[in-house]
């Protein structure tokens, strides 16, 4: 993780290689933490690959976009996190994921902690939501303890039930 953009007291934050391309999969493979997210179904290899090349036009486009997050001892990419525009949405949501054996570590407070003060500090960001899935309380304790605000339920572009998380200022759609 030599090319790594910026660190927290653990964790270490890259941008995506394709040698990732087996870790996205076991982290969005795994149906325990896909549960979660959007309409509960985890991402196949193609699913993955094609994820990968949208997070490479990120970086070209917006400069951000997920990063590969390891720990500083070892190097070990553990998961995910990053700001992502889906369907090309105004306002920069933050999205994570770890590998389930990381999970209940405090890692996920970490690197949403360290990747709001990066984008705030490399990209200028002043305001970012995130979204989860309303019975996922250990990723609202996450949001909460990174110092986002709850802003109720709403709903994704499939019409399934979020919760809401602001920081800073409301969204402007």
């Amino acid at each position: 993780m030599r090319e790594s953009l910026f660190t927290t007291n653990r964790l270490i934050f890259r941008k995506w290689k394709d040698s990732d391309l087996s870790m996205i999969q076991k982290v969005y493979g795994d149906s325990e933490a896909m549960r979660w997210v959007g309409d509960g179904n985890t991402l196949s290899y193609e699913e993955s690959k094609a994820w990968m090349k949208v997070t490479h036009k990120n970086y070209m486009s917006r400069g951000y976009g997920m990063f590969a997050v390891g720990l500083k001892n070892t190097l070990e990419v553990v998961g995910f996190c990053g700001i992502v525009h889906p369907n090309d949405q105004v306002d920069p949501e933050i999205k994570y994921a770890f590998s389930r054996e990381y999970w209940g570590q405090g890692i996920a407070t970490e690197a949403v902690v360290g990747l709001i003060d990066y984008a705030t500090i490399a990209s200028g960001i002043d305001k970012f939501i995130a979204t989860i899935a309303p019975e996922n309380i250990a990723s609202e304790r996450v949001l909460l303890k990174a110092g986002m605000l709850p802003g109720g339920i709403c709903y994704d572009d499939e019409g399934i039930p979020t919760k809401c998380f602001y920081l800073n200022t409301q969204p402007s759609v």
